[in-house]
């Protein structure tokens, strides 16, 4: 039996069945056609964040941010490298805490930039403040369920 796992499309947000075996490979999206992975985060308003949290079987990395927020600036770029590391073991997400109100109450996110680490739709780790990207990246690898750090 092959080991299927659930990804959300980052374009159209359909739920994709794919091999975990095959993750590495560039999938598609059986309905868009568009990559399943970019190697960057994607920025998420609170319509889509429900879906992507609740339907993929991938660890979702989360930067809780704001566009006033100095160190998140700094750390956009190092979130973005980190991405590029990261998948296609788990998804980076971006949700600006300015438009999504309502993810930062249901979060509790009090200071920014937090970082959360999401499996099985339950939050598994969180940081606060900014990092550099290689400190995202084992921050991230030491928090991620044994099945997924492989």
């Amino acid at each position: 039996m092959t080991d299927l796992v659930h990804i959300v499309c980052p374009h159209c947000d359909t739920v994709n069945r794919v091999a975990r075996s095959r993750l590495a490979e560039g999938p598609a999206c059986g309905k868009c056609g568009q990559p399943l992975f970019q190697g960057r985060p994607l920025d998420l308003a609170s319509a889509r964040f429900g879906r992507h949290l609740e339907r993929s079987e991938l660890p979702l990395l989360v930067d809780f941010w704001a566009p006033w927020c100095g160190p998140c600036k700094m750390m956009t770029p190092a979130f973005q490298q980190a991405a590029a590391q990261l998948e296609p073991a788990l998804r980076l997400l971006k949700v600006d805490t300015e438009q999504a109100h309502d993810l930062a109450a249901r979060f509790n996110i009090r200071s920014i930039p937090t970082l959360a680490l999401f499996y099985q739709g339950r939050e598994v780790a969180r940081h606060t403040g900014a990092l550099d990207s290689r400190a995202i990246v084992d921050w991230a690898r030491t928090h991620l369920p044994a099945r997924q750090s492989d």
